[in-house]
This record gives C-alpha cells, sequence and structure tokens, in this order.
C-alpha cells in the first residue's frame, strides 16, 4: 500500500467528482440550505398559519339547546365564534369542512343543572384538523367556565366557600435548564437529519466512483495503470468519505447558524419568553461540534457500504435501484430514535446507526454519558472497518468488476 498512490487516485477522482453537478448539489447545495428552509422556514409558516387560524371566526352549529336559553346566551358570548342554526346534515357538513365543530347540548340539560344531576355536552370535531380543533378549544374554554361559574353558585347558596372546591393545588416545576429541555425535544430530528445527509452526501460520488466508471468504460483504464487495487479502492474511498463529512460538516455548521439566528429572532420560543417553563431550543456549539465527531465513523461506514454495493452494478441506474432500499434501511433505524420512550441502553449502544441517532439527541441536549460515547464510537468504527475490508476484497474481484 502505497500513501503516494492513493493521493494520486485522490486528487484525481476529486478534480472528476468537483466537475460533477451531482455530487455538488448533493455534498454542499443541500446540506446548506436544508436546515435554514427546516428550521427558520418551516417555523415562521407553521407560526403564522396558526396564529391565523386563531384570528378566524370559525363556524360552529348547536344541536338542541331549545329549553336551555342560558347556555345558548353563553356559548353565543364566545368570541370569533360565528353560530349557525343546526341542520340535520350535520356530519357531513363537518367532514367537508364547511361546520368546524358542532355542539349537541342534551334535552333538559338546563333543568338537569338546576337539580344537580350530571349532563355531558359533546363537541364533534374533524380529528386532526388544526381549525377544527381551534373552534373546539375555544368552545371547551367558555363551556369550562361557564361550569365554573355554576359550581361557584351552588357553594354560595349552600354558604360554601369557593376554596371547597380546590382544597389543594398541584403545581408541576420544570428543573431541567430550558437548553436541555429544546434539545431533548429535538435531538432526534438533528440526529436523524444528519445521518440522512451524511449517506447523502456519500451515495453519488459512490455510484459515479463505482458503476459510473463501468458505464462510461473508464474502469479498464483505471485497473490498467501501475497502482494496486487496495491503493486505487482506497483513494476511491476517501473521495466518498470525503464528500460525506463535507456533507455532515456543511449539514453541523447549517444546523447551527439556522439556531442561532432562529434564537436571535426568538422564531423558535414557543410560548411566554418570561416563563421558565416555555421551551426554548437552542444548540450550543460544543454540542454541534460533538455531533460531528459522531458523524466521522458512521461516514465511514456509510462510504463503504455505498461503495461496495455499487461496485455490483453495471450502471449508474442500476446502482440507483441497488441503494434506494438501503435508504430505507438506514433511515428506519435512524427514525427510531425519535420514537418517545426510546433512550441508550448497552444493548441499543451496539445497533448501528440507531446508536449514533440516539448518541445525538443527548449531545445536542448537552448530555454526555462517556460511557455510551465509548461503546458507540468503538463498535461503529469496527462496523465501519468491517464495511471498508468488504469494499476491498470486493474491489480485487474481477467477476465483481466486469459482471456481465
Amino acid at each position: 500500500m502505497s500513501a503516494h498512490n492513493i493521493a494520486v487516485v485522490y486528487r484525481k477522482e476529486l478534480t472528476e467528482a468537483l466537475r460533477d453537478r451531482r455530487t455538488l448539489i448533493s455534498t454542499i447545495v443541500v446540506p446548506l440550505l436544508l436546515f435554514p428552509v427546516m428550521i427558520v422556514g418551516f417555523a415562521s409558516v407553521a407560526s403564522m398559519l396558526v396564529d391565523k387560524a386563531k384570528e378566524e371566526s370559525p363556524k360552529v352549529m348547536i344541536l338542541g339547546g331549545g329549553d336551555s336559553p342560558a347556555v345558548i346566551a353563553e356559548l353565543k358570548k364566545v368570541e370569533k365564534v360565528e353560530i349557525i342554526p343546526s341542520a340535520a346534515n350535520w356530519k357531513d357538513q363537518v367532514i367537508n369542512k364547511e361546520v368546524l365543530a358542532v355542539v349537541d347540548i342534551p334535552q333538559g340539560f338546563q333543568s338537569e343543572l338546576t337539580q344537580q344531576k350530571e349532563e355531558t355536552v359533546k363537541i364533534y370535531i374533524y380529528g386532526g384538523e388544526l381549525k377544527s380543533g381551534l373552534a373546539a378549544d375555544k368552545i371547551e374554554k367558555h363551556l369550562d367556565e361557564y361550569r365554573d361559574t355554576v359550581v361557584k353558585d351552588r357553594l354560595s347558596a349552600n354558604h360554601l366557600p369557593v376554596a371547597a372546591l380546590t382544597p389543594f393545588k398541584v403545581d408541576r416545576q420544570n428543573v431541567a435548564p430550558p437548553e436541555k429541555v429544546g434539545g431533548a425535544a429535538i435531538g432526534g430530528l438533528i440526529g436523524y437529519m444528519v445521518i440522512l445527509l451524511c449517506m447523502t452526501g456519500a451515495m453519488y460520488p459512490a455510484m459515479d466512483l463505482t458503476a459510473g466508471e463501468k458505464e462510461r468504460g473508464t474502469m479498464e483504464t483505471i485497473l490498467s495503470s501501475p497502482i494496486s487495487r487496495t491503493d486505487l479502492v482506497l483513494g476511491k474511498f476517501l473521495l466518498v468519505l470525503s464528500a460525506s463529512l463535507a456533507t455532515a460538516a456543511l449539514s453541523v455548521i447549517s444546523m447551527g447558524l439556522s439556531f442561532w439566528a432562529a434564537q436571535h429572532f426568538h422564531a423558535l420560543n414557543f410560548g411566554d419568553s418570561s416563563d421558565p417553563n416555555t421551551l426554548h431550543i437552542q444548540i450550543v456549539p460544543w454540542a454541534a461540534v460533538s455531533v460531528f465527531l459522531m458523524a466521522i465513523p458512521i461516514a465511514v461506514l456509510f462510504s463503504a457500504a455505498l461503495f461496495t454495493i455499487a461496485l455490483f452494478a453495471k450502471t449508474y441506474k442500476e446502482a440507483q435501484s441497488y441503494l434506494t432500499p438501503m435508504t430505507f434501511l438506514i433511515l428506519i433505524p435512524a427514525f427510531a430514535a425519535m420514537l418517545p420512550g426510546v433512550d441508550l441502553t448497552p444493548k441499543l449502544a451496539l445497533v448501528p446507526i440507531l446508536n449514533v441517532s440516539l448518541l445525538c439527541k443527548e449531545l445536542v441536549a448537552s448530555t454526555y454519558h462517556w460511557n455510551f460515547i465509548a461503546i458507540i464510537f468503538a463498535s461503529t468504527c469496527v462496523y465501519a472497518a468491517a464495511a471498508l475490508f468488504i469494499a476491498i476484497k470486493m474491489f480485487q474481484r474481477e467477476s465483481v468488476l466486469f459482471r456481465s
């Protein structure tokens, strides 16, 4: 193995890669733009849409209530809500979003309240639809206030203090720093995106340096050069790894700058900024550096694995068909880290990809479990070394390089 020969191959492949538009887009453009668009753009648009929906006056239908005028009068006091007459096809109107909520008042509701009997007011909504949920929230909040008024009147009639209704209160207090709470909330997403971009950055160079060489008919020319197969594959592998690491580095930089900008303009502070329980989302610089360092062994693993698989393809299109299923195999464990209740354990620390994604979630929250970090880094390095060893062996097999 010659370092000089490896460097020659690397420089040659790097020069060609910099001329490839697909490689530049996947390596530079996508990681630089993804996080600003996702973090600042999406958060701003989502906040704008929610605020706009809250300012609208949704149509709300009332079923029944003819014998309960007091309740109807209370519902008509709800601000920014348009009460419309009942209709037989109310369910279809909710499904078609013509009516956002329907309040069903049972027969004899007001008289039952007078007799201190329990009744249930039903609110029908379009489940999962934002505007329908907001309309129901307005109605439910006003009905809760009306219920409290009824209870207070009952207590007053029996000469009981209002405090008898709530003999004690429960106050939930968050003791974790706001930065850790915000990091834990989005850490799984950050790990998922970094892993996805590491793989994307390595995919196109891996296909171009293997199947692309075969399709262009330049593989034979390269193999006929006075450089050993090991030097050739290591030079090509280092180019794929460089693309993957460049994508990871740019994505982490873009992520840090995006969160800094979002924090500066308060785009990701959900709630009252003076409330200690408000969710503040930010990433400290050392956490971003830690995420990048943990991305290095996973980038080696991806680069070697993608290079090996693409080596079996005869054409660029065939390589894409081979690597597409692998994308799902990688994204499933990366996505699993975002599931609630999935935390780092000694067993999960040995599961490739999932372990790095879970660790990134902890690192973004500035939580450092050094024993898990050592296990994950070491195990991922072992997987990466095994993948690289297989790539070298496959590149030395004529049946793989010139399969018909």
